[in-house]
């Protein structure tokens, strides 16, 4: 059996994160176009899915997405020229920066946030309230587990 055929009619976990991640992008990027953020790429969700409304440091946005600080730095530039952030001192270490959401921010974050909420809740009622409880708690798990695997190896 090809690679084609087997990640078609048994998908490995790749593919499967893949398809989910894009197809979860699709529908909140069309959304939010819809809404007037149409200058937002899916790609700006690595900082906007972690974004705090008092404030959070890129070094933590690194962390938490598990992209490089460098990759963070570049979309923090970019989502600033598009207003939806800004860098702030930090109250507890005047040395660094908080990513701040603007106002636009802040409605993104809103509308983003109740999209995800609905899409949400349309899989658990399709699933059921438990089973979906359950395939979140363990996809939580692998997503964990294969997140500490890959930084071992990467610390080796």
């Amino acid at each position: 059996m090809s690679r084609a055929v087997r990640n078609v009619d048994d998908p490995d976990l790749g593919v499967l994160a893949g398809r989910l991640l894009f197809a979860v992008q699709a529908e909140l990027f069309s959304r939010l176009h819809h809404l007037g953020f149409d200058d937002l790429k899916p790609r700006h969700g690595a900082v906007l899915a972690y974004l705090q409304p008092q404030g959070i440091r890129a070094t933590e946005l690194a962390r938490v997405s598990g992209q490089h600080k460098q990759v963070i730095g570049t979309l923090i530039d970019e989502l600033t020229a598009l207003d939806y952030v800004e860098r702030q001192s930090d109250p507890a270490d005047r040395r660094a920066k908080l990513v701040c959401p603007t106002k636009r921010g802040r409605a993104q974050m809103a509308a983003a946030d109740k999209i995800m909420a609905e899409m949400q809740t349309r899989h658990a009622q399709r699933l059921g309230v438990n089973a979906y409880a359950e395939f979140k708690r363990l996809f939580m798990d692998v997503v964990e587990q294969q997140r500490l695997n890959a930084t071992s190896l990467a610390d080796d």
